[in-house]
């Protein structure tokens, strides 16, 4: 229905605020089924007049603006349009429909302590309505009211509602815009009124769950008292949940499942879900380990996979290795996910699953929570939707009143950003729970959206065995000392009704028992494991100078140039983007030296076109931020997009460039889980300014740079970032080059500052060729990307040779050298050109090009031709206590000759890292420049 219709119709009758919920549920089934409202009502809708000719038969959703504006009406009364035909009492019973859906999880029974004061909702109980239990037995159209009749008498539904919106399970999805999925969920809840018959071999498979949940943590916690396990129990309903999860998860097609959760519980997942062996488990309480990493970590961070039987196959598992730092792990499990996606060739989501398990304060307090959410239905993060579950103890480390905690009525409040529906859920009612988990994967495939579970439990101990929780909330000890274990609760209650009997229920736990005694796998549905993943063996053992060979013919170098300097001719480009294209042609040809942008779309098209996926993201990086990539050509006569990188051959391997959300941390730690589950890929994330990578910062310091000495998880992800000073400030000129050199040790990663397109093509090509995945990062130019002497030819980069360092270019000889400067970046152009301008032939310069690890090999053969030389400079544009002074002065000390003397050229120590205003710029550069070709008088 059109709004002016509506707004017509409304204004043209004595309708008004009160009647928002009839006329919406009237409506709505009017629109599914003419038959199913009152003649009168459909003789209404059928005779709506058409506004300035617009059909009137458009569904409701293009309204609802207009309805949710007359809900603000707070004038209750109601008076039925004349001749409507309309009931009093009917309007106020789909009233009270509506009310129970939109706040009967305020009044749920979702505490299992009973802390939580169940508040008075009025909008619940029938006086609020003008109805009463004298209406008990008169019969009520039930609107859209999933009972499977049109009608039933008012004391019947009004139990029902009770039933399905205030026992164990509160489900807010009222805020979703949309109607189909509204339907979808009021149907799965309101048809069984939230409480589902479970069959005996359902019943007895919760059961296992909890026995094992609650046998495991009462084993450790008598086998190893005192130690940290950060037991789950309170929260032992997550074993048979995520069990629940993974089975029907195979049953709906599922192949692969990621996990990330934090430590709360991650020993019993692991063993009780994922089927670690317990005398893995025990070796590691031990204090024993395998001598294969070079850090190790503790073992509630540590991750595990395995392959899960389930009627519909095998569904293999992932547990996301999981440093402290809270929630960081979801967007590497999306990361990690979309790969696996990508792998199997699979657009709708429905192969693979994400999984994350959050903490109730972590995921309303950290803000890659989110972060994440915001990934969730954009082009290059999305993953057909996340299953979130909040273990919802009640209290975060030693904290537990709301309004320390948060702002918002509950932990889960984030989600309705992305209109996720939330499902809260009483832990000690486990089939409640199975039920929630149920309708959570159903809706998630269906709809390809996150969904929310707040199962919300208690911390039988406190934040770990060693703490004493009776300190800061000793009401809630008091009761949880009271309380018994769900195993316990959910075993009374299956006595009571007659399904299973209590020597039955004993031998269940007896038998978990000896199993942990045995020490093996105690999850019957764990298979051995076959091959779900891409094969990391030929990744495995090797060092930096392992052999390879990255080299294209000129000839293939110029086909391909032709390929990707061309866009065709419909699509008509921006003048500036149409020259650079015109450029492009001419340096396809060798009639002009390859620029920047040339040499790095031509690193992409060698790599594609041998097979490789690219995938890069970056806030501007299909153009680029500096305008030099136009990966991507749009055209000015319709806005359709091109990618010639996506236009080379019929076998290449795919190109995706993506402008990605406005995050660094989220984004960054997806591609880190990205590239950690696909090594076949170049995966790349690009910086708008280096300067705003240090949103990042977390995902550098616990995940890049450590991740492999932790974990044993090869990463090949590549970081571009954006640096250099050119007078912008201090919020555009560094990359903190220092940061990411301080992370360097036990060869990690690699850390480049290539200065020409030969060089930046030649480490794309070695990333990618060589079978060796460790993280790449990158300072990228901004100046250079358009300097007329950063140029490179064909020939340049035919061999695809990396050199790691660079000696003087120009003809200088080297008996007549009495100082060579070092030097990494931009900087090197200005020194070239002062130097050229002074005729200085006396003075080398020699690029650094790896900083890490630091090419020992090849300084050695450099200092051969200087070893009389005694005055040795370190030229940096950064000031002194940043850049790469510090952290590798000690190289070049080490490398130049013995009684030689080495220098510091650049900014003096600073706490900012530039300076704001261009003319100090100005000076302070060419200071630096001077001082470096300046050498002192001996005389």
């Amino acid at each position: 229905m059109h709004e002016g219709v509506m707004k017509a119709w409304l204004e043209s009758s004595h309708l008004n605020g009160g009647n928002v919920a009839y006329v919406e549920e009237l409506y709505e089934a009017y629109l599914d089924d003419a038959t199913s409202v009152p003649d009168e009502w459909r003789e209404v809708f059928e005779q709506l007049p058409k506004v300035n000719g617009v059909d009137v038969e458009v569904k409701h959703s293009e309204v609802r603006a207009q309805f949710a504006q007359l809900a603000k009406n707070k004038h209750r009364e109601v008076v039925v349009a004349e001749g409507s035909g309309g009931d009093l009492k009917q309007v106020k019973v789909l009233q009270l429909i509506n009310a129970f859906r939109f706040r009967g999880h305020q009044n749920a029974n979702l505490d299992p302590l009973g802390i939580w004061e169940r508040e008075r909702v009025r909008d619940l109980e029938l006086d609020y309505h003008d109805l009463s239990e004298a209406d008990f037995e008169r019969e009520f159209n039930v609107g859209s009211f999933a009972v499977g009749s049109d009608s039933m008498p008012l004391g019947e539904l009004y139990q029902a509602l009770k039933t399905t919106y205030c026992g164990s399970i509160g489900a807010e999805y009222m805020h979703i815009t949309s109607t189909e999925e509204k339907r979808w969920l009021q149907q799965r809840l309101e048809s069984v009124q939230s409480r589902p018959k479970f069959e005996k071999e359902e019943k007895l498979r919760i059961l296992k769950g909890l026995t094992a949940a609650d046998g495991l943590e009462k084993y450790l916690g008598a086998k190893f008292p005192g130690a940290k396990r950060f037991s789950l129990e309170g929260g032992d309903a997550l074993v048979p949940m995520l069990k629940e999860l993974i089975h029907r998860a195979g049953e709906s097609g599922q192949q692969e499942a990621v996990i990330g959760m934090a430590h709360r519980g991650r020993l019993n997942v692991l063993v009780n879900v994922l089927g670690k062996n317990p005398s893995e488990l025990f070796d590691e309480f031990a204090g024993k380990h395998k001598d294969t990493l070079s850090s190790g970590d503790v073992k509630y961070h540590m991750g595990y996979s395995s392959d899960f039987a389930t009627k519909g196959g095998n569904v293999h598992m992932a547990l996301a290795f999981n440093p402290s730092h809270l929630e960081i792990v979801n967007p590497v499990v999306m990361g990690s996910v979309r790969a696996r996606l990508d792998r199997l060739g699979d657009t709708t989501g429905i192969k693979a699953l994400p999984i994350t398990i959050h903490g109730d304060s972590a995921v309303t307090g950290q803000g890659v929570v989110q972060e994440t959410f915001n990934l969730s239905q954009t082009n290059a993060f999305s993953c057909g939707g996340s299953i979130r579950i909040v273990v919802n103890n009640q209290v975060g480390f030693t904290t537990s009143k709301q309004d320390d905690v948060r702002s918002t009525d509950y932990c889960t409040d984030i989600a309705k950003m992305v209109q996720s529906p939330i499902f809260h859920v009483n832990s000690d009612d486990p089939e409640a729970v199975a039920f929630v988990t149920q309708i959570a994967l159903d809706f998630r495939n269906k709809f390809k959206r996150d969904v929310v579970i707040d199962l919300v439990c208690y911390r039988r101990h406190g934040h770990n065995e060693a703490d004493e929780p009776n300190a800061t909330q000793p009401l809630m000890y008091q009761k949880i000392k009271k309380h018994p274990v769900p195993r316990l609760i959910y075993a009374d209650q299956l006595i009571a009704e007659g399904s299973f009997s209590e020597q039955e229920i004993k031998a269940l736990a007896d038998e978990y028992r000896n199993g942990l005694d045995d020490g093996n796998c105690v999850v019957s549905e764990i298979q051995p494991e076959t091959s779900h993943s891409s094969d990391w063996a030929k990744y495995v053992g090797h060092d930096w100078d392992v052999d390879y060979d990255a080299s294209v013919s000129v000839e293939k170098l110029k086909e391909l140039g032709e390929k990707v300097a061309n866009y065709p001719e419909e699509y008509k480009a921006q003048s500036r983007v149409k020259k650079i294209y015109d450029d492009r042609k001419l340096m396809a040809t060798g009639e002009k030296p390859l620029d920047w942008g040339m040499a790095e779309t031509l690193a992409y098209a060698t790599i594609a076109t041998e097979g490789t996926d690219i995938r890069m993201t970056g806030q501007d990086s299909g153009r680029g931020t500096f305008f030099h990539r136009h990966a991507v050509v749009h055209s000015q006569k319709d806005g359709a997009t091109y990618l010639p990188l996506q236009h080379l051959s019929e076998d290449q391997g795919a190109f995706q460039v993506f402008d990605s959300v406005l995050s660094e941390e989220a984004v960054v730690a997806f591609e880190y889980g990205y590239a950690t589950a696909e090594p076949t890929s170049l995966v790349l994330w690009e910086a708008q300014f280096g300067d705003f990578a240090n949103g990042a910062q977390v995902v550098f310091d616990q995940f890049l740079s450590s991740g492999e000495q932790k974990w044993g998880r090869l990463c090949g992800l590549t970081i571009l970032l954006p640096h250099g000073y050119e007078g912008q400030g201090p919020e555009h000129s560094s990359a903190r080059l220092e940061r990411f050199l301080q992370l360097c040790a036990d060869h990690n990663m690699q850390v480049c500052v290539p200065s020409t397109p030969a060089q930046v093509y030649a480490m794309l090509r070695r990333q990618s060729v060589r079978p060796l995945r460790r993280p790449l990062i990158v300072m990228t130019p901004k100046s250079l990307l358009r300097h007329p002497l950063a140029v490179s030819s064909l020939e340049e980069l035919s061999n695809g040779v990396f050199h790691n360092m660079i000696d003087e270019v120009d003809d200088i000889k080297p008996e007549n050298v009495e100082r060579v400067v070092f030097c990494s970046g931009k900087v090197y152009y200005e020194l070239l050109q002062e130097r050229r301008k002074l005729e200085q032939n006396n003075i080398a310069i020699v690029r650094v090009e790896q900083l890490y690890p630091f090419p020992h090999d090849e300084m050695k053969t450099i200092m051969e031709r200087y070893q009389h030389v005694t005055d040795f400079v370190w030229c940096q544009e950064e000031p002194q206590n940043q850049g790469a002074w510090y952290c590798s002065q000690h190289h070049f000390v080490d490398a130049i000759p013995q009684g030689a003397q080495l220098k510091y050229a650049g900014r003096k120590a600073s706490a900012s890292p530039a300076c704001g205003y261009m003319s100090v710029h100005t000076k302070e550069q060419q200071a630096l420049v001077a001082d470096a070709l300046t050498i002192e008088n001996k005389g």
